[in-house]
């Protein structure tokens, strides 16, 4: 990113010098995702970058670009043929980090692993599990509804799904949860280092459930249909490694993201009584606010892309082998395709979010997200219909290529 292109979508002062006295750093030209500032100012430094830098620059470490526009980013993630997967989405990637499969490979190998992942992830498959999911979430509210308050998200929300998705999809024991909870909270936050280790705690922990469901198959289920595996274009069969990698992209793809936009509606609708209300009174509007708080909470900031050629994106040169990430958080509050995105509006219809991805890589989860996400809120509002932020506390984040929120203290009232 140059200041030519900066000031040719100013409004206002974007220089250097402002940014840092706003933000903590340039986050025009010398952004950093890992940023402690950016984690601070995360809403207004997006609602910035959307609507006046399509692309900003980072130098961090071997340095990357961040994409800002969902018409940009919706075709980055369509030609996959330039903008690979396969080189993994962190920027300045530690070595030896295990790869999630199927989202870092493309197609053809892409295309082979979601042909048999798909059935258990479209709607009708999923609609199965609701029953089972507001079980869980009644008995996660008779933990500390008497009580008159919780820690939502040690309490529900990192919970919640992690119940869902090892309950009643991957079968995985619930003994394992609370340890795999941490480890990939750990994993997707902090120093590269710290990341390095706690992603290969992950893996560990994953691969030795499959070890065992290898030599106690239930064939037919989702677990089995991975260890099974698919056959790549040379013709052999896919490698463990890559099963492996399968189970655990779909644990992080579960776990964190769910628990923020979850986390993040409470605290919102807390915070705004009038809008409670009128979810309250209609409860079949939950569904629609759902999208919206998918949209504000955006769990998956910035997942990325390498460069398989010189391309040019948005007036901005980039070359072969450049990082870039596609910023599907910002491109929540892009102008061009959200009106009034600043605005939280539980009735916006329609509603052109990309907090699922856009492209052949696109969330194969987003049906249990939207399921998990309704019934939790549903059953919340049964439940809980009055309630508030503890005094003198207040929600905290981390922020790197996802958003988590990590603390919010609820006060429930008779």
């Amino acid at each position: 990113m140059n200041d030519d292109t900066v000031r040719e979508l100013d409004d206002g002062d974007n220089s250097p010098e402002a940014l840092k006295q706003r933000f903590g750093r340039d986050i025009f030209r010398d952004f950093d995702i890992d940023d402690p500032g950016f984690n601070e100012h995360f809403f207004k430094a997006l609602e910035l970058m959307a609507r006046k830098c399509p692309v900003v620059r980072s130098n961090v470490g071997e340095g990357y670009w961040m994409v800002t526009r969902q018409e940009e980013i919706r075709r980055i993630g369509q030609d996959w043929r330039t903008f690979t997967s396969a080189k993994g989405y962190l920027p300045n990637r530690p070595p030896d980090v295990p790869f999630f499969v199927p989202e870092e490979v493309d197609p053809p190998i892409h295309t082979a692993w979601r042909r048999v992942l798909n059935p258990f992830f479209g709607p009708r498959a999923i609609a199965q599990y609701e029953q089972a999911f507001r079980a869980d979430a009644n008995t996660l509210i008779d933990r500390f509804i008497d009580r008159g308050g919780c820690e939502f998200i040690g309490e529900f929300s990192s919970i919640f799904p992690g119940w869902a998705i090892f309950k009643n999809i991957l079968a995985v024991p619930l003994d394992m949860l609370e340890g795999l909870v941490r480890d990939a909270e750990l994993a997707m936050f902090g120093s590269l280092e710290k990341r390095k280790h706690y992603m290969t705690e992950v893996y560990g922990r994953l691969e030795q459930f499959m070890r065992h469901r290898e030599r106690e198959p239930v064939p037919g289920d989702l677990v089995d249909t991975i260890i099974r595996g698919v056959e790549y274009p040379d013709g052999t069969l896919s490698p463990w490694k890559d099963k492996v990698g399968v189970v655990v992209d779909l644990v992080f793809g579960g776990l964190v993201t769910t628990t923020y936009v979850m986390s993040g509606a409470v605290h919102h609708l807390a915070m705004n009584p009038a809008e409670r209300q009128i979810l309250l009174n209609d409860l079949g509007l939950v569904e629609n606010a759902i999208e919206e708080y998918v949209r504000v909470y955006s769990p998956v900031v910035a997942p990325g892309r390498v460069c398989t050629r010189d391309v040019e994106v948005a007036g901005v040169n980039m070359k072969e082998g450049d990082f870039v990430l596609l910023g599907f958080a910002a491109s929540s509050r892009d102008p061009a395709t959200i009106e009034n995105p600043a605005k939280t509006d539980i009735t916006r219809q329609p509603n052109h979010h990309i907090a699922f991805g856009a492209g052949p890589h696109r969330c194969i989860g987003s049906n249990l997200a939207r399921l998990e996400l309704r019934v939790a809120l549903e059953e919340w509002l049964k439940r809980v219909p009055n309630f508030s932020i503890k005094p003198g506390t207040a929600p905290t984040h981390e922020t790197s290529i996802l958003r988590s929120m990590t603390s919010l203290h609820v006060v429930i009232g008779k």
